[in-house]
């Protein structure tokens, strides 16, 4: 299990499969809300996660493609594309010091 603490994120990716535009929005979302705290968000294929990203954020469903392909990231599954929790205590642990687990 992969663990990392808020203060450490830089770069966090939001990963995606469908192609539907969710993931595109949320990446969006979460630039506005992480900038502050100094932290990148991008978005990537599932199947091409950069090796450099901290924490990934995919949809459940993506959860175990994601770690096959990043080992030793922190890979955190959400179910909602906007307002799933997941997503404030991502922010929580960025800006108030926390760890983020898979």
């Amino acid at each position: 299990m992969a663990s990392i603490e808020g203060s450490a994120v830089k770069k966090v990716v939001v990963a995606c499969d469908a192609g539907m535009g969710s993931s595109v929005l949320l990446t969006s979302q979460l630039k506005k809300t992480l900038s502050p705290y100094g932290v990148g968000v991008e978005h990537s294929p599932v199947d091409r996660i950069p090796e450099d990203a901290d924490l990934v954020l995919c949809h459940s469903g993506l959860v175990d493609r994601a770690r096959h392909r990043v080992k030793d990231t922190v890979v955190v599954g959400f179910q909602m594309f906007l307002g799933d929790p997941v997503f404030a205590q991502v922010e929580a642990a960025i800006r108030d010091g926390g760890t983020l687990a898979d």
